[in-house]
Parts: C-alpha cells; structure tokens; sequence
C-alpha cells in the first residue's frame, strides 16, 4: 500500500454502494453517477491503495479480503465526515449576543485561555464580560440585565437560580520563590502578618471570605496595594520578593509550574470558596445561550 495516500470522500462513498449493492449499474443510480464515472472511481481507490478490492467474474462482483477491511473503514469515514458537516451546519446557524458576569480573575482566565477557541468554534456568538462582586451578579441577572454569572465565593444555593456546574476552589497564600517564607514547611497566619500584602478588592468573593475568617481570628491584614486584576498581582509578585497575596489556585497555576510563584503552607486558615456557574430559572435558554453553558462546564471547570 503506497504511503502518504489520500482518498476522497465521494470515492469511498461510491464503493461502499458498490459493496452493499453488489454492482456497478445499481450503485450508479443511487449515486447519480454514469456507470463509467463509478467503475473510475473503483480503479482510482484501488490504484491508490494498490490493492484488488473487488473480484469481477462472469457480470459478478464480490468484495475481496482488502475489499471488506476497506468497507469497515470507509463507513467510519463517511460517519464522522457526515458529523462533522452537522456540527458545521449546527454551529453557523448559532448567532446573537450573550452577557456574561463574573469576577476579574474568571473573566481574565476565560479570555485569555478559552474565548478564541470558542469564537473558532461559534463564529456568530457575540460574548460582553463584565467584571463585578457577587451581589452584583445576582442583581442584574434578576433584572435581566445578564444572562449567565461565574461566582467566585461561598456555596450558593438559592431557588430562583439554576445551578449548571460547579466545584470547589483551592486556594492557597503565594508568594516570590525568594521569599524568606517559601522554604517554609508549616506556617501560621501570623508568621505572615509582618510582612506586605497585595489583595483583591474587599468587595470580591474570595477576600471578602478571608477577611470574615481573620475577622474571628481577631486578626486583620492591611494590604499596601488592592486591585481587581490577578494578574497584576502575580506579576507583581514575581518581582517583589517581600509581597503576599492569597489567590486561587487556578490564577497561579502557570507562575507555581514555572517556579516564580510558590505555594505558602498556612496551616491555620482554610477558606470554602466555590467557583458556580448561574441562570436564572425563568431565563429563556436560546440554542446559543445553550451552546456558551455547555462550553464553559467543559472548559472552565475540572470535572
């Protein structure tokens, strides 16, 4: 079999007629084809493949032992051909505008990992972000100034939302792998107080959480710099090796592997944080809004 060959569809779609029918003349009709144009195909499949797939004797057809591996084969190929031209169908006809909510840290993630893929993907799907805390997400889905929310926060459940995917968060201090604290088997909160803290906004999810939980610790951190954008803070942090910051797993991820980032062992504060995808329950799920959520359970979580 010669290497490097390429067969064309409609080759393969003419010999498994042939196959299935037992004739040339038969499958022709069915094809829309001349006998002549069919009986080329044939011989072009098995010139290519350099194999007799079929034997002819006395007006008769039958498929040799090259002939049956090939039909097994070129009905996988016609199958997945035929999905993929649905799916493409499927996917252009996927139009309209979707307003999505979510913290600056998931917005950040999304964009930057996944929204050229699923543009690739729905070419006619228009995607608004906008950054807020999760009280706000809850108001403007219920005015239905939103159509789709991202939480980063405690686990919610509430009546009036459909919950469409969700899963817990690890969260952990980092900081520069410089820092006196990064070769630091077991620490407490308070081996971290003396030092400087960069932080989200006190209204974020995630901080809000840490602040209550030092709260009834009687403790409090005072951070030097707040701002919404975690990447920021980690690029902040790979150049300043006496900054803490206490972020989500998935945010430092590329900064941990690469070494510049590490993980601190706090072993006193745990914090419950719950990434949770929601709509409304009275939303109307149009086939695009349907496709986004779809994409986002796939995407943006683990599991």
């Amino acid at each position: 079999m010669n290497v490097g060959v390429f067969l064309e569809i409609r080759n393969l779609m003419s010999f498994i007629q042939v196959a299935e029918l037992n004739s040339f003349t038969k499958a022709a009709e069915v094809l829309g084809y001349s006998q002549s144009t069919v009986s080329f195909q044939i011989k072009q499949l098995e010139t290519e493949l350099d194999c007799l797939l079929f034997e002819r004797i006395n007006h008769t057809i039958t498929l040799t032992e090259r002939g049956k591996e090939l039909l097994s084969y070129a009905h996988n190929v016609c199958r997945l051909t035929d999905e993929f031209r649905q799916n493409i169908e499927e996917t252009k006809e996927l139009t309209g505008v979707i307003h999505l909510v979510a913290p600056d840290s998931v917005c950040e993630d999304m964009l930057t990992t996944n929204y050229n893929d699923f543009h690739s993907k729905y070419p006619g799907i228009s995607l608004k972000f906008t950054a807020a805390d999760t009280g706000d997400m809850f108001q403007m889905l219920d005015r239905n100034e939103a159509d789709l929310m991202v939480t980063l926060d405690n686990h919610v459940y509430k009546s009036d939302y459909i919950i469409a995917k969700e899963e817990h968060i690890p969260m952990h201090f980092v900081t520069n792998r410089n820092s006196p604290l990064a070769k630091v088997k077991e620490l407490s909160i308070n081996d971290l107080l003396g030092y400087q803290f960069i932080l989200t906004e006190k209204e974020m999810g995630y901080r809000r959480i840490l602040d209550k939980t030092l709260e009834k610790m009687s403790l409090e951190i005072q951070p030097v710099l707040e701002v919404g954008r975690t990447d920021i803070i980690t690029e902040l942090l790979c150049f300043n090796d006496d900054k803490i910051s206490y972020l989500p797993d998935f945010v430092t991820k590329d900064k941990i592997a690469s070494g510049e980032l590490v993980f601190l062992d706090v072993t006193d504060v745990k914090t419950d944080i719950w990434k949770q995808l929601i709509y409304h329950k009275n939303k109307w799920l149009s086939n695009s809004l349907s496709a986004l959520i779809e994409y986002i359970k796939k995407a943006e979580f683990t599991r």
